[in-house]
């Protein structure tokens, strides 16, 4: 297909793009999670629909209302309650512009058929990219305040999180043979079974093959040889692997820093430490603001207890062991080491001496998402001028700009996106993954059931 803007068929492009293979793993935009609501649907897909659009939600009758009929009570009646669920639209445009001239200079290689050819696998990293946003999202709502709107909130992400990475061992910290089981359990309990999809890291399921945990399906060609399909199994559900499931580098281990007093310092020597300069006194001085006795007998470890007595350093507890002052950063954290030096006075005599204690060590908290299908509804609908070309003569000799623009509707299976005043035109993916734009269905006074709603995380290290 040419790319020439006199002979540009919108509706022949789409569909060329709809045939392309798409040899990239965007397996979560593909997978059977993401499913629709006709309603929201209708509501939305027109061309002049709006941004955002609330439909009933209906609630359950329960077996818990069921009497004794002993033949002479009367019958207490109960009714239904109607909940209401918010789906808001996100509109999408991109466009990628070629100069006629490159042609000339590459023997006729057609820079936009090139460009035609990855859209369908542009579209859908675009989606994924939505889908993670909302996921993020319900995972993100406020807990805080004691609301019962926060304890629903809190109640499901609680629920529908198992994150093994605070085991006592690293081996436990992995996955293992009954992490799906336990993750699954503790979300849904007798309702479990409607999850159906696992979405995970290749690092994760290198480790579920390692254990030979996971088994790939396999089909037979026309000679009868079995083949392994790209799709596996863990726990009977399908496992889908895509390397931009959420990822977090964190320390375990925090850095400690120290400094050695390798020369005990005189009056009127200073100490540097992150730009903040002390100033060494004699022990019957005033040794008040950034002033520092020079101690017992002006020994080196009696100053780094002095020195570790009144300095701070942002991120760190000050301490003392011998002749070192030593920074100890907290757990979980990494602050830079601390830039410390000494500055003689004319008859000084301080030398410090750097040290790296303990080095930090990194590792990577790995987010698996396993959910029911049609759990995040992501439905495309369309947008008046999904593709337009442009033919601009003059600029750099003549260049061709093909316009894209798409519009999804967003939501979540019992979850329902509350459309802050803020967002006017279509939803981003900040606003998706705004925890406060996202609520647990109520009508008021009831939240539904966390258990009804078939999405949940595994947090591991691999």
């Amino acid at each position: 297909m040419r790319f020439d803007s006199k002979a540009f068929n919108p509706q022949a492009f789409g569909a060329y793009v709809e045939n392309i293979s798409d040899p990239k793993k965007k397996e979560l935009a593909r997978s059977g999670a993401v499913g629709t609501n006709e309603n929201a649907k209708q509501a939305l897909s027109c061309q002049t629909g709006s941004l955002y659009a609330r439909i009933p939600y209906f609630g359950r009758i329960s077996g818990s209302t069921s009497q004794n009929n002993d033949g002479g009570t009367n019958i207490q009646s109960t009714n239904t309650t109607t909940y209401e669920q918010g789906f808001v639209t996100a509109s999408r445009m991109d466009s990628w512009t070629e100069r006629s001239f490159s042609k000339n200079i590459t023997a006729g290689a057609d820079f936009m058929d090139n460009v035609g050819r990855q859209i369908a696998d542009y579209k859908l990293e675009v989606k994924q990219d939505m889908l993670l946003a909302i996921l993020q999202g319900i995972f993100s709502m406020p807990v805080e305040g004691g609301s019962a709107k926060a304890q629903a909130a809190n109640q499901f992400i609680t629920r529908h999180t198992y994150n093994i990475t605070g085991a006592a061992n690293d081996e436990d910290k992995m996955v293992g043979a009954d992490t799906l089981n336990m993750a699954i359990s503790k979300a849904c309990g007798d309702n479990k079974n409607a999850f159906k999809l696992v979405i995970m890291h290749s690092a994760v399921s290198t480790h579920l093959e390692n254990l030979r945990l996971v088994e790939y399906l396999r089909y037979s060609d026309e000679n009868g040889i079995q083949r392994d399909l790209p799709l596996a199994s863990w726990n009977g559900r399908t496992v889908l692997v895509d390397d931009g499931m959420p990822t977090e580098e964190i320390v375990s281990v925090a850095p400690v820093y120290g400094m050695k007093v390798t020369a005990a310092a005189a009056v009127g020597d200073k100490l540097r430490i992150n730009g903040k300069v002390y100033t060494f006194v004699a022990n019957d001085a005033d040794d008040t603001g950034d002033l520092i006795k020079i101690g017992a007998a002006g020994t080196a470890a009696q100053q780094a207890a002095n020195i570790a007595e009144k300095v701070s350093v942002e991120g760190y507890t000050v301490t003392s062991s011998s002749a070192k002052v030593v920074f100890t950063a907290a757990q979980g954290t990494n602050p830079d080491q601390p830039v410390v030096s000494a500055e003689k006075s004319q008859d000084g005599t301080l030398e410090i001496a750097s040290t790296v204690d303990t080095e930090p060590v990194f590792v990577t908290n790995y987010t698996t998402y396993v959910l029911g299908e049609g759990a995040v509804i992501l439905d495309e609908i369309g947008d008046s001028v999904p593709y337009e070309m442009n033919r601009d003569p003059k600029t750099n000799g003549g260049q061709d700009t093909l316009y894209v623009r798409d519009r999804y509707i967003c939501g979540v299976d019992g979850i329902s996106f509350e459309k802050p005043y803020n967002i006017t035109a279509s939803a981003s993916n900040d606003d998706l993954r705004n925890g406060s734009n996202w609520e647990i269905i109520n009508d008021g006074a009831t939240w539904i059931d966390h258990k009804s709603i078939p999405i949940a995380r595994i947090i591991s290290r691999g």
